[in-house]
């Protein structure tokens, strides 16, 4: 969407307003679309130099669902409705909102975070139990430690020799073969 001066919006406005030339006439001599230049008059006719000022506004849920209760009581359209509450982004926002309260309800029509999601915390690494939780003592804990590593060493050389007499058992075999 092109950004306009406040100054050329204006003009346009004014060069409209002195009768002379209708939208399409003035749309075509400062080249802008017909309908934004409708929208700026509309805006103009309601706030006056105001509504042709830049606005950054962000609406919550309340305001967005008294715009659209409003809006179908008194049976207006989006870009009525938008000039009327001097709504910069026109009739599309106005729709969006519609459809969003159709689809969700007034959840939908609560404003939504910008920016990167927060990341989630990092959780804690489950602490080791406490001296007081387990009777035994660092040496026997130690000795336990010692004993289990001579267990595992032990299988891991038994695992060894067993491959080692089935490699040799394959070799005679194959050998056998020739």
């Amino acid at each position: 969407m092109t950004k306009y001066e406040e100054g050329l919006k204006r003009e346009a406005v004014q060069a409209y307003l002195a009768g002379s030339l209708g939208f399409k006439s003035v749309s075509a001599q400062y080249g802008v679309d017909a309908g934004m230049l409708e929208h700026w008059v509309a805006c103009y006719r309601e706030h006056g130099d105001a509504g042709l000022r830049k606005k950054f506004s962000h609406y919550d849920a309340a305001f967005k669902w008294s715009v659209l209760t409003r809006m179908q009581r008194e049976a207006l359209s989006y870009r009525q409705t938008a000039v009327l509450y001097d709504i910069r982004g026109g009739a599309g926002v106005i729709a969006g909102w519609q459809r969003a309260y159709d689809e969700g309800g007034l959840v939908a029509l609560e404003p939504k975070r910008r920016g990167r999601l927060k990341m989630k915390p990092v959780a804690e690494s489950p602490s080791l139990p406490s001296d007081t939780d387990d009777p035994r003592t660092r040496e026997d804990l130690l000795k336990e430690l010692e004993y289990l590593r001579a267990e595992v060493a032990y299988l891991k050389k038994l695992r060894a020799l067993r491959q080692e007499k089935a490699q040799a058992a394959q070799k005679k075999r194959g050998s056998c073969s020739n």
